[in-house]
């Protein structure tokens, strides 16, 4: 195939909700460009995209699929992302290494939360948004509806480019006002007929056509000039300020097709190759020194891989983007993020599963290649001498876990390869060996993410896995002041053990005053503070510790051994073998023996007087609770609280937000294992929602009486 240069370069996210028709579009556009010479349907399993056996099992795209379309002398780099919310990270991955969003949008249910969810999403990388209305064929097609919603949605900057003469069945012409003609398609789609706009449309087609004049021209100076003088631009005029306003998002276009009767698919496709942004007009990447990269083809090599896949017959196939230079194949390149060497040996154009070698690749280009010995996903590789490091690719926070482990305890290792592989696949399905939980957590975007995974894991590798509920990390702290004493002695021939340790525990809060005095009953305890201890725990919070010995009671060499005593109980709580937190210690008495004496004696003695301490101290539980924010549609909102309400949550406040309704509130994590399940169910799959760790707080009492006689039951079964 030919090699484009940088000025001849566009790359393209193709976004949309499930079941907006993304593969389908990109069937008919390499259909349009002769790339394939017969479209392929998801029914038939024989689509470009959507070529994993479990794309094929559940009618529906896991992965991204990166494609090229070569159209009137450009290369269209596109990369076609699953619907699903579960799946966001493909989403995420392809809008930070292409320069234009187009946004699929279906007629029959118009701006769905998951269109919302994209169209944050592409904001936050500063992309430019441009807008397809699909399925304008379809029997509740309703193009006026779904223009009031986005308006509502997207703002002021969303400008039709075409409207519909007829929606539904009837749906077979469009008069596109930039042009300022009509199109009309046969039944077979394809290459319009060309035709001026009937005498009953002028009078909407000229409105809608000096809208458009008027959003172009605001994006230059000399275009407004000669708007304000003439009142009209020309086409050419009109596509340039268009792009200009894409570059700067203060214009978002909207077309109208039917991909899957191919209408308005090659018209599209005219758009994107003469008016969409070259990936040379786009603001240039940084690495993460703060250092501009242009794309210039004539600069130092820099590639950034930004996907793997693992394939059949092939392995490890590793995506990337030409950020710098110009890429030979047989390239010697230096893997900086991981101080090793790679060779390229081979370069492809990639399409689907599809792979067309090259010779070379130029800045901005996107390609693939195979065999190499230690790359991952993120890494930049750089020519020698150049010094670039990228990495803007930042992934949303997991909202399910579950934990996960083999039917056979001795593929434990087995399983942990394979997890580990499908993490550089897809970087927001997350792994973490917990040693606080003893169990290996599995975490993703929701139960349809981690029941992929499960799939892939059962029917790929062929190893039976089970999902189990996860423990939750819940913490032990305690609420007011209390003493304990403990002496540990132990005799069974020649030397003996002894220590005695007395303290006093009490909770810890930032910027409490020194300790003095303690009174206890009758007794009063005056602390004498020697030294002090202040030890962050891992797991948050604090242990402050005091050496008030006076009169040499215990030697200063066995404080070491307390201290290890009482983290023994930090990291496995007296009530329910959680962490404990926030608790400060004053060890003030306490004897020793001259022969008995050591340093086991006073760790054991430290850690039963902590524990009797910590158990009279009114001690209570703490759970992790999190910051949610639930996106709803206003008719399922009562549901949506009511369901949270349930779940302990507090609502925190209510807001509207381009048409959906915003729930804020705290809720226990114990209560959202199985949330994203149930607020699917609840809402048919129109609601989203994120959540993020705010604090430990304390768990109610009923509660606690549970958590405590399920640790009983359990200590009881091990004994």
């Amino acid at each position: 195939m030919k090699i484009y240069n940088t000025k001849e370069i566009k790359n393209i996210s193709l976004l949309g909700s499930k079941g907006s028709g993304k593969t389908t579009l990109a069937e008919a556009m390499l259909f349009e460009t002769g790339v394939i010479k017969r479209r392929g349907s998801i029914a038939a399993g024989n689509t470009v995209s959507d070529y994993f056996p479990v794309e094929k099992e559940y009618g529906s795209s896991v992965f991204s699929t990166i494609f090229y379309a070569e159209f009137n002398g450009k290369k269209l780099n596109v990369i076609d992302c699953p619907g699903a919310d579960d799946f966001v990270g493909n989403a995420v991955t392809a809008l930070n290494v292409t320069d234009t969003a187009v946004i699929l949008v279906n007629a029959q249910y118009g701006v769905e939360v998951g269109t919302q969810n994209i169209f944050r999403t592409a904001n936050s990388v500063g992309k430019p948004v441009m807008f397809a209305i699909n399925q304008l064929d379809g029997e509740k097609a309703d193009f006026d509806n779904v223009m009031e919603q986005m308006r509502e949605s997207f703002g002021p900057k969303i400008v039709p480019v075409q409207y519909p003469l007829a929606c539904g069945a009837g749906f077979n012409s469009v008069i596109d006002v930039l042009l300022m003609k009509k199109l009309t398609w046969g039944p077979d789609g394809g290459a319009p007929k060309i035709e001026d706009i009937p005498d009953s449309e002028k009078a909407k087609a000229e409105e809608m056509n000096q809208q458009l004049i008027e959003a172009a021209a605001e994006n230059d100076e000399a275009l407004m000039e000669k708007f304000f003088e003439e009142g009209i631009l020309s086409e050419d005029e009109m596509r340039e300020g268009i792009r200009k306003g894409l570059v700067t998002r203060s214009i978002m276009p909207v077309f109208c097709i039917s991909a899957q009767k191919d209408m308005g698919v090659r018209r599209m496709m005219e758009f994107l190759g003469n008016v969409v942004p070259f990936v040379d007009e786009m603001p240039a990447p940084e690495t993460t020194e703060g250092v501009k990269v242009k794309p210039d083809p004539n600069g130092p090599v820099s590639i950034f891989m930004f996907k793997t896949t693992v394939e059949p017959h092939i392995g490890e196939v590793q995506y990337f983007k030409v950020m710098s230079g110009t890429l030979q194949a047989g390239a010697d390149l230096d893997n900086v993020s991981r101080g090793t060497k790679e060779r390229l040996a081979q370069l492809y154009c990639v399409c689907g599963q599809i792979r067309e070698s090259v010779d070379k690749l130029c800045a901005g280009d996107i390609g693939a290649t195979v065999k190499l010995k230690d790359v991952r996903r993120g890494n930049t590789l750089d020519e020698k001498g150049c010094d670039y490091v990228f990495d803007f690719i930042k992934y949303p926070a997991p909202k399910y876990s579950r934990a996960v482990r083999p039917v056979t305890e001795s593929d434990a290792e087995k399983l942990s390869g394979i997890l580990s592989r499908m993490h550089e696949e897809d970087p927001t399905w997350e792994i973490e060996q917990s040693k606080e939980l003893k169990q290996t957590i599995l975490s993703g975007q929701g139960e349809f993410h981690l029941r992929t995974l499960k799939w892939r894991v059962e029917n790929n590798d062929k190893l039976p896995i089970v999902f189990e509920e996860p423990r939750i990390p819940y913490r032990e702290t305690i609420t007011k002041a209390s003493r304990a004493d403990y002496r540990h002695k132990k005799q069974s021939g020649g030397a003996g053990q002894f220590g005695e340790v007395h303290l006093i525990v009490e909770p810890y809060t930032e910027g409490m005053p020194e300790p003095d005095t303690y009174k206890f009953g009758n007794q009063e305890f005056k602390m004498s503070v020697r030294d002090k201890q202040e030890i962050p725990m891992e797991w948050g919070g604090k242990l402050i510790i005091y050496n008030c010995i006076v009169g040499g009671a215990i030697d200063a060499r066995f404080i070491p051994a307390i201290v290890k005593g009482l983290m023994d109980r930090m990291e496995q709580g007296p009530l329910t073998g959680s962490y404990a937190r926030d608790v400060r210690v004053c060890i003030y008495d306490g004897k020793m023996h001259p022969v008995d004496s050591n340093e086991i004696s006073f760790r054991l003695a430290g850690r039963n007087a902590f524990s009797e301490a910590f158990r009279n101290a009114n001690p209570k539980i703490l759970e992790p609770v999190y910051d949610v924010e639930v996106m709803v549609p206003s008719d399922v909102m009562g549901d949506v609280m009511s369901d949270l309400q349930g779940r302990r949550a507090i609502i925190m406040g209510m807001s509207s937000d381009s048409g959906f309704e915003k729930i804020s509130a705290k809720v226990p994590l114990k209560e959202m294992s199985s949330y994203s399940t149930a607020l699917s169910s609840i809402t048919g799959g129109r609601s989203s929602f994120t959540m993020k760790f705010s604090s430990y707080e304390l768990v109610p009492s009923d509660v606690q009486e549970k958590l405590l006689k399920e640790y009983a039951e359990k200590q009881k079964d091990e004994d």
